[in-house]
C-alpha cells in the first residue's frame, strides 16, 4: 500500500516552495531557545567571574554551571583542583563581585583537549588496489585518473610495483 508523502507545512497551498526560514527563527520558536539563552548567560557570567580573579588563576578556570547556589568550576588538572579546594573563598568572592549568587563551589577536573595521535590507516588489500587501478584506467578525466592511481599506490609497501597483487600486510599473506 502506497502512502502519500506528507505535505511540507512550510510550503503554501499552491505547492510552490516558500522562502527558507532563517535557522535563528527555527531555534527561537523551539525548545532550543531556552538552552541557547542559558548558554549565552553562562558564557557572560564566566567572563565576568574570571575578570575578578587573579590573571594566573583566571586562565586556568572556567565557570561551568550555577544551580541552586552551587557554582561548578572546571580546572585543567588535579593539582589545580587541590589548590583551589583550599581557596574556595576567593572563588566565591569573585562570583559575588560578578553578580553570581553562589554559596558553595564544586570543582571538576576537565583536562584540555590533547591532539589525537596520527595513525596510519590499514594497508589496502590487493583486491582494493586492483579495483582502484581498474577504475583509474576506465576514467577519461586525467586528474581523476592520477588521483585514483595515487590512492592505489598509497596502500603499497616499499618495493611493490603497480600490478603486483601482493598485500603489504604480512599477516594477510598466510590466509
Amino acid at each position: 500500500m502506497l502512502r502519500s508523502k506528507p505535505r511540507n507545512t512550510a510550503e503554501p497551498a499552491s505547492g510552490a516552495p516558500s522562502a527558507p526560514r532563517p535557522a535563528g527563527q527555527w531555534i527561537a520558536e523551539g525548545d532550543l531557545a531556552a538552552v541557547i539563552a542559558r548558554a549565552q548567560w553562562l558564557d557572560a557570567a564566566d567572563q565576568r567571574f574570571r575578570r575578578h580573579l587573579p590573571p594566573a588563576l583566571a586562565g586556568q578556570v572556567r565557570l561551568a554551571n550555577v544551580d541552586r547556589g552551587t557554582m561548578v568550576v572546571v580546572v585543567p588538572s588535579p593539582a589545580w583542583k587541590a589548590r583551589l579546594r583550599m581557596d574556595t573563598a576567593l572563588l566565591l568572592a569573585a562570583a559575588d563581585a560578578a553578580g553570581i549568587e553562589a554559596r558553595s563551589v564544586t570543582l571538576k577536573v576537565v583536562p584540555p583537549d590533547a591532539p589525537l595521535p596520527e595513525r596510519p590507516g590499514a594497508p589496502l588489500s590487493a583486491k582494493a588496489r586492483a579495483t582502484l587501478e581498474a577504475a583509474a584506467q576506465s576514467v577519461a578525466d586525467p586528474d581523476l585518473k592520477a588521483q585514483l592511481l595515487r590512492l592505489a599506490a598509497s596502500g603499497r609497501g616499499p618495493g611493490l610495483s603497480v600490478g603486483n597483487p601482493e598485500s603489504t600486510d604480512g599477516s594477510l599473506k598466510s590466509r
